[in-house]
């Protein structure tokens, strides 16, 4: 990982320095303006020296470079976002206080090219480190410790995604609970009485402690002091899944760090700003893709006999129905022979998140444009008429609703969306207790920069088809 974190570095460097001399180029060559104006006048190549070094420690004091951070989840692209609106609002500032009057044009090329530059290399760079990942690489060394179930719990986890990096070489069980040489296919190497030392014979990287009695505090701590000067982390897990590090504000009390969880909020100010960038967003992209959405419509129309847009009514937020546009992408009669469709299937009756894999009601046009999820975009109206969002949780008719639990109900507290975190997730292939699961996490964890990465990862996963049928 060392190598990566400076391969990844110097990209950061890379992409920040193209973007600052893209903008002097373009401000100093094109305009023929050498210095700032104001109080006192440094040169614009001075300037963008000096954003473009501030911009570089600003980014590895946000630890935006932290081994525990690249390649695991949103939060490395996040740093490099508050990053750069800090180098931004600082160069804003500065210019106010000193009366500088560096040229909007300067900024406004230098900001968002290389913030794109930085999320796109971190991307790729991602991309590039999960592959190596898949195949056993890059893996960090854990040791994990804990009560046997809460073990093989935590080594399931952990075995299902290898995307993290997180390789379990072996436990330490309360000696009370040691019995053969192995939990579920991973060796027991000691007990709690020799953590430290197994960690060092072992060489691990990570010592992951999970809940269990013979842990506590105090032996925490201590397990602490016997790692200290050895680089090696110690990782306490909590027993909260899919909440998110906003929602979460630890507070010392007594020494001791009390940790609050935020009750999700599904209204307000952050909902209402949302809502706006929804509109707004979707107003331009509907303009500038509808030469498509024209040649999509004559294709539909020859493919058959039957209208261009199917209406479905779906259920969105609160459990309100609205009529969802799309494509039609199936013969007109195929609401009729959905009973058919399932029978081919082999399915006796419809179950939550049920979609045929091999439809015999789609058209060939129809195919295609579900392939590459171009049959959603007049969803783009529903997102106008403010029944639906970007991104959000996709809504689904009533026969699905009414199968819904009390978890599964939580998908209806914000608006469905033409998008969401499981459309990115693996699509169709997903099971539906993982699609629920991805729902919920999104409903209750929203975030405006969440929202922007899952947008970018469907156009990936449009321009590729992945998971589609």
């Amino acid at each position: 990982m060392r190598g990566y974190l400076v391969r990844v570095g110097v990209s950061d460097v890379v992409a920040i320095a193209t973007s600052v001399y893209l903008a002097y180029f373009i401000r100093v060559d094109s305009e023929g303006v050498t210095s700032v104006s104001g109080e006192f006048s440094p040169s614009y190549a001075a300037v963008a020296i000096a954003l473009a070094a501030g911009w570089v420690l600003t980014l590895w004091s946000r630890r935006a470079l932290d081994r525990r951070v690249v390649g695991i989840g949103p939060q490395e692209y996040h740093k490099v976002w508050s990053a750069t609106w800090r180098v931004f609002a600082s160069v804003a500032v500065g210019a106010y206080l000193f009366k500088l009057e560096i040229g909007r044009g300067f900024l406004a090329i230098a900001f968002p090219v290389g913030l794109v530059l930085l999320l796109v290399e971190r991307f790729l760079w991602r991309q590039w480190l999960h592959g190596q990942r898949a195949d056993g690489h890059f893996q960090a060394r854990v040791l994990v410790v804990g009560h046997r179930g809460k073990v093989v719990a935590m080594v399931d986890e952990l075995r299902s995604n290898p995307n993290p990096g997180f390789g379990v070489i072996g436990a330490c069980i309360p000696a009370a609970e040691v019995s053969g040489d192995e939990i579920d296919g991973v060796p027991i190497l000691g007990t709690f009485d020799d953590i430290a030392a197994t960690a060092e014979q072992w060489q691990v990287d990570v010592v992951s402690v999970i809940g269990s009695d013979h842990m506590t505090g105090e032996k925490i701590r201590q397990l602490g002091w016997d790692l200290e000067g050895s680089g090696r982390d110690l990782a306490i897990t909590m027993p909260l899944r899919d909440i998110a590090g906003p929602r979460l504000v630890t507070s010392p009390v007594n020494g001791l760090p009390l940790t609050y969880v935020d009750e999700p909020r599904f209204s307000g100010p952050k909902y209402a700003a949302k809502s706006t960038v929804d509109w707004l967003v979707a107003l331009a992209i509907t303009i500038a893709i509808s030469p498509l959405l024209l040649a999509i419509a004559i294709l539909v129309k020859l493919s058959g006999p039957g209208p261009v847009f199917y209406v479905q009514h779906r259920i969105g937020r609160g459990g309100k129905p609205f009529a969802m546009i799309k494509f039609r992408s199936m013969v007109a009669d195929a609401h009729e022979r959905l009973e058919e469709a399932l029978a081919a299937e082999g399915v006796e009756e419809m179950t939550l998140f049920y979609k045929p894999k091999n439809d015999m009601r789609v058209t060939r046009v129809g195919r295609v444009l579900r392939k590459y999820s171009l049959d959603e975009l007049p969803q783009l109206f529903n997102v106008l008429r403010g029944e639906m969002s970007l991104v959000g949780p996709r809504p689904q008719i009533d026969q699905e609703v009414a199968l819904y639990d009390r978890r599964a109900f939580r998908r209806l507290l914000v608006k469905p969306g033409l998008t969401g975190l499981w459309q990115v997730s693996g699509r169709s292939t997903l099971t539906p207790e993982q699609s629920v699961r991805m729902d919920v996490q999104y409903a209750e964890n929203w975030t405006p920069f969440g929202d922007f990465v899952i947008l970018l990862r469907t156009v990936r996963v449009v321009l590729f088809g992945e998971g589609a049928y």
